[in-house]
């Protein structure tokens, strides 16, 4: 059984362009007793009102989004590319049709009350700071909201603070 070990923000050896965009992330939280999480490919890492800081987007018909709206805090992780049919799975299956944590088959583990999974090799455990549903009205070229948003289903922003970050030891 593997371990992870927390590191500081300052040792934090991440590229989010690939991270994020390319390999995608889990975002997981829990509600009552139940844990679920979901796939994300759009999101950012930086530093916000002086805090370090995570950018998570999750659209109103989200499973996942009743979770981190229930809940103070989130996590966000990441996963080696032998993982890819879990992540797609976990991003195309809802949690409120099957358990697919169960279904992928990975181990939830908790830092401070919030669920991650064993199979992460790096996992941020994150406080919501903000939420704010997009307002279709603030963008600024048209194309990107036809694009992305052709059913009107604006994604919820929210910034949440790195409160710790848990680095598989190998």
């Amino acid at each position: 059984m593997s371990s992870f070990k927390e590191i500081q923000v300052n040792e934090f050896d991440f590229n989010p362009f690939s991270a994020i965009g390319k390999e995608w992330m889990l975002i997981t939280a829990k509600k009552g007793d139940k844990v679920n999480t979901m796939t994300a490919s759009w999101g950012g890492v930086g530093v916000l009102w002086n805090k370090n800081v995570v950018f998570a987007f999750i659209r109103p018909q989200r499973f996942t989004k009743e979770f981190v709206d229930s809940s103070d805090s989130f996590s966000i992780s990441f996963y080696d590319e032998k993982y890819r049919k879990e992540l797609t799975y976990c991003g195309r299956t809802s949690g409120r049709d099957e358990d697919k944590i169960e279904k992928i088959g990975f181990k939830t583990l908790f830092s401070d009350d919030v669920p991650y999974f064993e199979e992460s090799n790096v996992t941020l455990i994150c406080k919501k700071l903000y939420r704010q549903s997009m307002d279709p009205n603030s963008f600024l070229y048209e194309e990107l909201k036809e694009k992305n948003y052709p059913e009107n289903d604006y994604h919820a922003v929210y910034v949440a603070e790195i409160e710790k970050i848990l680095v598989k030891e190998k």
